[in-house]
């Protein structure tokens, strides 16, 4: 959504007031699973102006319609162009681009003249870039650097060393110092109510997901259980694991259903911080400048996933999706709790360890089986990597910033098919009668 929203945004105004015709080609991954991931609608949204974060939900199947109906859309909402979803929306499952699997190709057209193509890449975590882009991720001129700044987990550690302060207290400065403080807290917070609204909204949704595999939502049911077992005081200390596992099941229950979710670190992935901070807040005691520290953590080790190997399922299977946000959630967690800063490092290399060699392998290209159960369990591996963690001194014998090279390695060894293709794994074990 934001790739097609920026391309026509930024055509140049001539461009724009020329353009009678847009058409997105879908590249290598996003090709083989763009149906089963709603990728057509979300170019359909981002062409018309829409962003993810501020649209209404409820709105989307109607401006869909809408687009099918007509043959028209509404470019960046200013004024309707020809649009044909069926033959505008290119699903080219035979050529790669160059830098990524998750490739685009957007061309504008005057009448049958090309005036522009762009490519794109969508790089994990809602992140997109141009092929000239060094800086992945970073808006233009936005590439201000903070005076904590670090790329490996191990310059991290020796900086708040060298200047007596702990990991949180380097990265609560580095975002002070490209905004206020009160801008930072309110963006931090407005990302902690939409996460808790998106689990409250998954435990008390019911009904069958999209897509054609019939998968029936399991939260509602799963948390109705625990709850009445919580009122009759019959829960046994485990089930606790239940309702982490819910609250990530919710979460990606909403995802599947093309509901609002926080891309944390991909939204595939996005159950799991989430998930474990509910669990930190309902079952800890986590305050709300707790679970601020907890997502600045958990965005930290995100950060080094990205940089030093990658958040993409495309690019290194779901290890870099749920490998990496276990990964965050353990170190946020670790952080709420008081643990030292080398057992939050601990904590992440942990749970990161522990799904190396993950492949991603959505069956039908839908983000549910086994995306959704997968979140629950990796919710669960971040809280057991935090106990085992804080039950040691912070000594460990493989570093964080190790695992996640390895992480790096492990993808780029592994088969195409497993890494978000739904062409291996669990993806061709179900056969359609």
């Amino acid at each position: 959504m934001r790739a097609a929203r920026r391309f026509v945004f930024e055509l140049p105004a001539a461009d724009f007031a020329r353009t009678t015709r847009v058409s997105v080609e879908l590249h290598g991954s996003l090709a083989h699973t763009g149906r089963g991931h709603n990728t057509d609608t979300a170019m359909m949204l981002g062409l018309s102006g829409e962003l993810p974060d501020e649209i209404d939900i409820a709105r989307v199947p109607i401006i869909i319609a809408d687009i099918k109906a007509r043959h028209q859309l509404s470019l960046l909402g200013q004024r309707d162009i020809a649009f044909t979803p069926a033959t505008d929306i290119i699903f080219n499952l035979r050529d790669l681009l160059p830098v990524h699997s998750n490739g685009m190709t957007f061309r504008a057209f005057e009448n049958d003249a090309l005036i522009a193509e762009r490519i794109m890449y969508s790089v994990g975590g809602g992140f997109v870039v141009d092929e000239d882009e060094v800086f992945v991720g970073a808006p233009r001129g936005d590439e201000r650097a903070p005076p904590f700044a670090f790329n490996t987990m191990r310059a991290l550690l020796l900086m708040a060393e060298r200047e007596h302060k702990r990991v949180v207290e380097l990265l609560r400065a580095n975002e002070f110092a490209l905004r206020s403080e009160a801008e930072t807290n309110d963006f931090l917070d407005r990302v902690i109510a939409t996460m808790f609204a998106c689990i409250d909204r998954g435990l008390n949704t019911e009904g069958m997901l999209p897509g054609g595999l019939k998968v029936m939502r399991r939260a509602s049911g799963i948390h109705k259980k625990l709850v009445i077992e919580k009122s009759n005081l019959a829960n046994l200390p485990h089930q606790i694991m239940d309702w982490v596992s819910v609250y990530a099941i919710a979460v990606n229950e909403e995802n599947a259903a093309g509901g609002r979710v926080v891309t944390a670190p991909t939204n595939g992935a996005a159950g799991v911080v989430p998930a474990v901070m509910r669990y930190a807040h309902d079952f800890c005691g986590a305050t709300q400048q707790q679970m601020r520290d907890y997502l600045l953590v958990s965005s930290a080790i995100g950060a080094l996933c990205k940089m030093n190997a990658s958040i993409s399922g495309a690019e290194v299977g779901c290890q870099g999706e749920v490998g990496s946000a276990s990964a965050m959630a353990a170190a946020g967690l670790a952080a709420v709790l008081g643990a030292s800063d080398t057992q939050i490092e601990n904590a992440a290399e942990i749970a990161l360890e522990h799904h190396l060699g993950m492949t991603c392998d959505p069956i039908g290209g839908l983000v549910q089986i086994p995306c959704i159960e997968r979140n629950a369990m990796g919710a669960i591996k971040a809280i057991s990597a935090t106990s085992l963690a804080m039950r040691g001194d912070g000594i460990h014998h493989v570093t964080l910033d190790q695992a996640i090279d390895t992480m790096r390695r492990t993808g780029a060894d592994m088969q195409t098919q497993y890494k978000e293709t739904s062409l291996g794994g669990l993806a061709v074990r179900l056969v359609e009668c």
